[in-house]
């Protein structure tokens, strides 16, 4: 720094946003969490499609990159409802469609439980996000490590995100009540 730019004032650099005229209200730092969010769910959207590509999958949407590893958890069958209950997807459209996409890529198989339709995970499938597993514990988890990210500190910001998600769901609805 040279002495002319000590004497300046520094402007205020107020909080990181997309949207300044949102961040003029009583919580300027939820502002800060909607931007957040945003560029994470993009760099997350992009990274589940690009690791499922490295890991030899065919090229995926990231709705149906999140439905093949929900049908894999646990291994046991999920109906449409469970899938989107669990995704917290409205347009059960939406889902039918990536499922049929992933049938018709071998990923997963429809069968039956009583009259309901389920979806189970095929051997490919199970191979795939194993393999997906594999590149996300060398690329993401090695990566978080070694930023020195507390896990209780990402598992109480787990815990946040999951709790404004009821705060924006009630929203939601009140608006489409309005």
């Amino acid at each position: 720094m040279t002495p002319s730019n000590a004497s300046k004032p520094r402007p205020e650099v107020g909080p990181v946003v997309s949207s300044a005229h949102l961040a003029q209200s009583e919580l300027p730092a939820l502002s800060e969490v909607e931007f957040a969010l945003t560029m994470a769910n993009h760099a997350f959207q992009r990274w589940m499609v690009r690791c499922m590509e490295a890991a030899g999958g065919p090229a995926l949407s990231p709705l149906e990159v999140l439905i093949v590893h929900l049908v894999h958890h646990r291994a046991r069958p999920k109906t449409l409802a469970d899938i989107c209950l669990v995704l917290n997807i409205e347009d059960t459209h939406l889902a039918n469609y990536a499922i049929r996409k992933l049938v018709g890529h071998g990923l997963v198989k429809q069968g039956r439980k009583g009259k309901e339709k389920t979806v189970s995970i095929t051997e490919a499938g199970a191979a795939l996000c194993t393999r997906y597993g594999e590149i996300r514990e060398a690329l993401v988890v090695r990566a978080a490590r070694q930023m020195g990210h507390d896990p209780l500190d990402i598992s109480r910001m787990a815990a946040m995100l999951r709790t404004l998600s009821g705060a924006y769901d009630q929203a939601a609805r009140a608006a489409a009540a309005l």
